[in-house]
């Protein structure tokens, strides 16, 4: 059955750069493909018949729309401004600086937005005019806004990143929590590289001049609405509001944090006057239209997962990868690079939901050794050292593992014993796949974020070539090379050391 889903599935890349609706080509080609296996349409009548409510009941989509609104809302009422109007001040009197200031607007807009072409658009509207007055390159000024507008894909919350966690059946917490890291290692990269532009190419860029502190301040405390909407959605979502005994305990579930980040983005912008009743309408239009458009997309690709269960092909795969002697790495770089060439003529979303049935049984048999069984037992001992059990054990066992934690040094079976810790096969198996999991969500996240800047389809480039139709498009492929060449150089330290993406997840849970 293999080779029925490699024609299928070259069908339905074929269908989609003939320009059909990606969710349009996963249906069809999932509905006939598994009529073609089954030898009878009945099989894929009643997916037809199920999958529709099987899908979109789940209590966890209810996050995407209220995300989305979120981003709308956050549009609205002008939060962008402040944003760029504060980066500005603290960093325009550096070369370059404008530039900087935009990418850092990125970042702080793309925290309550969750949408990487809504925060390329909104500030190339905000930043793109300002840098073209103070005489930026018009390849500068594009490119750093481009790349700077893919922050909105990574940085938490993003609707991406909600996607791919309920398809994988990862934690959202935890996938919000890694993807904190990477996303200011990924604003600092682009900062390093506006650096780096203006002194090889002076010419591209200006300086300001030095702002008082004490105006720097001011514009600072004009951001305070997306801190404290970003502070506490994000903070009750992932923070530890547990004070009293051990464990961890957070404020919000998901979708309570995605309602109240929608809430109160909506109360800043009635109290303050800056979402009228047609803007507020308009944002519920945009939201409605962008949550039909990714629900039809899930809704393709749950059939075609249908179609693939039925043909075998993520086990075959993943049993011919463990065969063939592959390294994790080899297998995992070859991903990656599928990532980067369908981001080319793909979009994100689209990439995800389309890989995610095939890579993710092969990611989950592979063993990177993100988790060991030594790892597991120290964690589940300083639990019990700091819960109220303590208190019963033995003043010499106490000891004896105390020492060992801060020696580094294994604990023995008797000490475990001693503890009552018992780390089972199926734990050990159960953290090593969530750790894969969060892993390559988090690098794959990376790599789309890439081909969202990658000619001749970046979808980013288009939106910033729309803000500025008198710029050719060419000088923005030109301008955002340098950020895709950071972007690689992202994907390599954080395959390389996989503690910058896993660190923040063990320390919060």
């Amino acid at each position: 059955m293999i080779d029925v889903a490699i024609i299928a599935f070259v069908i339905m890349l074929i269908g989609i750069f003939l320009r059909v609706p990606i969710a349009l080509a996963m249906g069809l080609t999932g509905f006939f493909g598994s009529w073609y296996v089954m030898g009878t349409p009945n099989a894929s009548l009643s997916q037809l018949k199920t999958q529709a409510y099987t899908t979109f009941a789940s209590q966890s989509l209810a996050i995407v729309p209220l995300f989305l609104l979120m981003g709308q809302l956050a549009t609205k009422t002008g939060m962008s401004a402040a944003l760029f109007n504060a980066a500005s001040d603290w960093l325009g009197h550096r070369k370059g600086g404008i530039a900087m200031a935009s990418v850092g607007a990125c970042a702080g807009f793309g925290a309550i937005c969750g949408s990487s072409l809504a925060t390329a658009s909104t500030m190339g509207q905000v930043a793109l005019p300002e840098m073209r007055r103070r005489g930026y390159s018009d390849s500068l000024s594009t490119g750093v806004l481009a790349a700077g507008g893919t922050l909105g894909i990574l940085i938490p919350p993003s609707i991406i990143l909600v996607i791919y966690a309920i398809q994988a059946e990862a934690n959202i917490e935890h996938m919000f929590a890694a993807a904190l890291i990477p996303g200011l290692v990924a604003a600092a990269g682009y900062l390093i590289t506006v650096a780096i532009y203006v002194r090889v190419k002076p010419r591209s860029a200006t300086s300001a001049d030095r702002i008082p502190y004490r105006d720097r301040f001011r514009t600072l405390a004009q951001t305070w609405p997306v801190i404290a909407i970003f502070g506490l959605t994000m903070g009750g979502l992932i923070g530890d509001w547990n004070w009293v005994k051990p464990g961890s305990q957070a404020l919000f579930t998901p979708n309570e944090a995605a309602a109240f980040g929608a809430t109160s983005t909506a109360f800043y912008g009635i109290v303050t006057r800056r979402l009228g009743w047609s803007a507020f309408l308009q944002a519920i239009i945009e939201t409605a239209k962008a949550t039909g458009m990714i629900f039809f997309i899930l809704l393709g690709a749950e059939i075609f997962k249908g179609f693939l269960a039925r043909t075998r092909t993520p086990d075959f795969l993943a049993d011919w990868v463990m065969t063939q002697g592959f390294t994790p790495i080899m297998v995992l770089t070859v991903m990656l690079l599928c990532y980067l060439i369908f981001g080319c003529v793909m979009d994100s979303l689209s990439m995800i939901l389309l890989t995610i049935p095939i890579f993710l049984p092969i990611i989950e048999a592979l063993d990177f050794g993100l988790v060991t069984l030594e790892m597991l037992q120290n964690e589940a001992a300083w639990e019990v050292l700091r819960s109220d059990m303590v208190a019963a054990l033995p003043p010499d066992l106490v000891q004896s593992v105390q020492s060992a934690l801060r020696d580094g040094a294994p604990l023995t079976a008797s000490q475990m014993d001693g503890l009552g810790v018992n780390i089972t096969d199926s734990m050990f198996e159960s953290a090593k796949r969530d750790a894969a999991l969060i892993w390559f969500g988090i690098l794959a996240l990376i790599v789309v974020e890439v081909g969202l800047i990658t000619p001749p389809v970046g979808m980013n480039l288009f939106i910033i070539n729309g803000v500025a139709r008198d710029i050719p498009i060419s000088k923005t492929y030109w301008g955002v090379a340098p950020f895709v060449a950071s972007d690689l150089v992202r994907v390599v330290l954080l395959v390389s050391f996989p503690a910058i993406t896993l660190w923040l997840v063990n320390i919060l849970f």
